[in-house]
């Protein structure tokens, strides 16, 4: 029997996940890689030097600079949120903590996003499970909240969310804002004040933090599609023109901000049209595949099982929207030159997809699910601890030699509270196995819950067992170091052709007194990127200028500049 809608569930698969469990398990997934660490090397610690500038006075608050450097992807918002934060840190306290805490705060607001966003769909009509004969069928409130729960645990589970999602750039404000707006389209049919509000917020938001294109496509296409759900208003025409007043009001402000966003100069959007070459879409098809596993298989298995009701004349909400949010990530992302950003903004959209698929799994796609993750994540979870053991021991001889080579200098020291976190950790993970493989009530939610945990679960051990090794290959900590050995603080140092990561090192760690060399600074010092085969530069005027020192990073040979001394 051909079924119009192929989600059949009792009221007993739609019990509730437990909320201190749910919490918990976020909490700790967003404090893991916030708390106790560096700012690592390229856009983190870039965001975090343009941010100081501000803080610091040395570059508009409209066109934001680091000696007269631009950003490589124009942003306002989360540089303006972290320069408030450094000007409000009182003298003394860890300001590059502090500054991470609106950070934190935005990957909390994606999450809220993303559940809000899936229930509201699981809440429309079309998404609603087959009726029983003699009742029985999931009510709708239990049924979007089972929903909302599994799509949040897909969320969760995403590797490309892991690093992304703990930057201080404004990658991350992206993805709060476009969650934020995701939950805004999804909710408008039931509410009114607080999605437009919440779409509002979320246009202007993605839009200051260097997304516009995507602001006004998402903002239109979500127009469209509230526009034409004609189920939301049926059998009453008072209704639809208020949806289709809606609809224009929506399309009108997300014209608005992005008009508003080029006179900002945001729209100088770096587009790099695809290559026709074998490198260029393995790669990319490799980012998408990694980066949003284990959403994506899902997601594909709930277009095929929802296909009725995706290619059809009558919009489904429950399916359009995260359709169009993901195709509109992808396709962008094959003309940014930050593909992994970029796709980060289709996570919550491939998430609430792959929920749909949930009521629709067969039994032994369930089980396949659960003993992949629990073989990776167990399997994952034991190299890390085994190449920590290495570490602290020198025992296995194999991992610790391996660590020696690619961290020639790093010392390993023990540390009690991330080991007990971890230890923690391993064991909440052995009890979640043990849980699963019990017998209780089906859940629909169910199959997500290892993958959800046991990324949690890496993630963390990685940011408590791996952290100083870590820190010591990602950070610049060192290169300051031998930097700040030669040049005083009360000195200045002109910089010449420097990345902005590096430029951020020296003014964060090392409280250097930088200045670009088109000012007519007569300093002693001169900081520059080396030639090939570590060679001065031919730029740099020798009869001015003698090398003094050559810096390099420990771990990356790449990353190393020369310190020139005035003859």
């Amino acid at each position: 029997m051909n079924l119009p809608n192929p989600a059949i569930v009792a009221q007993a698969s739609v019990r509730r996940l437990p909320r201190p469990a749910l919490i918990l398990l976020c909490l700790a997934f967003i404090g893991a890689g916030f708390i106790g660490r560096d700012a690592w090397r390229t856009a983190d610690l870039s965001a975090l030097g343009f941010m100081a500038a501000l803080a610091r006075g040395d570059a508009s608050w409209i066109h934001p600079t680091l000696l007269g450097i631009k950003p490589d992807f124009p942003a306002l918002l989360p540089y303006w949120i972290g320069a408030l934060v450094l000007n409000w840190t009182p003298a003394g306290w860890p300001a590059d903590f502090w500054v991470r805490v609106p950070f934190a705060l935005l990957l909390t607001l994606a999450f809220v996003g993303t559940w809000y966003g899936s229930y509201y769909l699981a809440r429309t009509p079309a998404a609603q499970p087959v009726a029983f004969a003699f009742g029985g069928e999931a009510k709708p409130t239990d049924y979007a909240r089972a929903m909302a729960d599994g799509g949040l645990l897909a969320f969760l589970a995403s590797l490309g969310l892991a690093q992304l999602g703990h930057e201080t750039t404004p990658a991350l404000a992206q993805l709060g804002f476009s969650a934020l707006l995701f939950f805004a389209l999804s909710a408008l049919p039931y509410h009114r004040t607080g999605p437009y509000v919440s779409a509002v917020l979320g246009l202007a938001g993605l839009a200051l933090s260097g997304a516009p294109a995507l602001s006004l496509m998402f903002g239109m296409g979500g127009a469209c599609i509230h526009a034409m759900d004609k189920r939301t208003g049926a059998g009453n025409d008072a209704v639809k023109s208020y949806i289709t007043l809606e609809a224009i009001g929506l399309a009108t402000v997300s014209v608005i901000t992005a008009v508003f966003a080029w006179k900002l100069g945001l729209w100088s959007w770096k587009v790099e049209w695809p290559a026709l070459t074998w490198a260029y879409w393995n790669g990319h098809i490799q980012l998408l595949l990694w980066f949003t596993w284990p959403a994506w298989p899902l997601a594909l298995y709930s277009v095929w099982r929802w296909r009725k009701q995706l290619f059809n004349l009558n919009i489904s909400r429950h399916l359009s929207l995260p359709s169009w949010f993901i195709v509109t990530s992808v396709g962008t992302m094959l003309l940014s030159g930050a593909p992994d950003r970029t796709l980060l903004l289709a996570l919550p959209a491939f998430s609430a997809m792959a929920a749909f698929a949930l009521p629709t799994l067969r039994r032994q796609v369930a089980a396949l699910i659960d003993w992949f993750t629990l073989l990776f994540f167990t399997g994952c979870g034991v190299i890390i601890w085994v190449v920590w053991i290495a570490m602290q021991t020198g025992t296995p001889p194999q991992p610790a030699a391996n660590v020696a080579r690619l961290a020639p200098g790093y010392e390993a020291s023990f540390q009690i509270l991330p080991f007990l976190f971890a230890l923690g950790a391993t064991l909440a993970w052995g009890w979640l196995v043990r849980w699963r493989a019990g017998r209780h009530r089906a859940a629909i939610w169910k199959s997500l819950v290892l993958p959800a945990s046991g990324a949690s679960l890496c993630w963390l051990l990685l940011m408590t067992l791996w952290m100083p090794l870590l820190d010591y290959a990602q950070s610049a900590r060192t290169m300051v170091r031998q930097a700040t050995q030669i040049v005083a603080r009360d000195q200045c140092a002109q910089v010449l052709n420097l990345d902005t990561a590096q430029i951020a090192a020296l003014q964060w760690y090392g409280q250097l007194n930088l200045r670009p060399t088109t000012e007519a600074a007569a300093c002693e010092w001169l900081l520059t990127e080396p030639g090939a085969n570590s060679e001065i530069a031919s730029i740099v005027d020798r009869s001015v200028w003698a090398p003094h020192t050559l810096v390099q990073h420990p771990v990356a040979n790449s990353e190393m500049f020369w310190i020139m001394k005035r003859r």
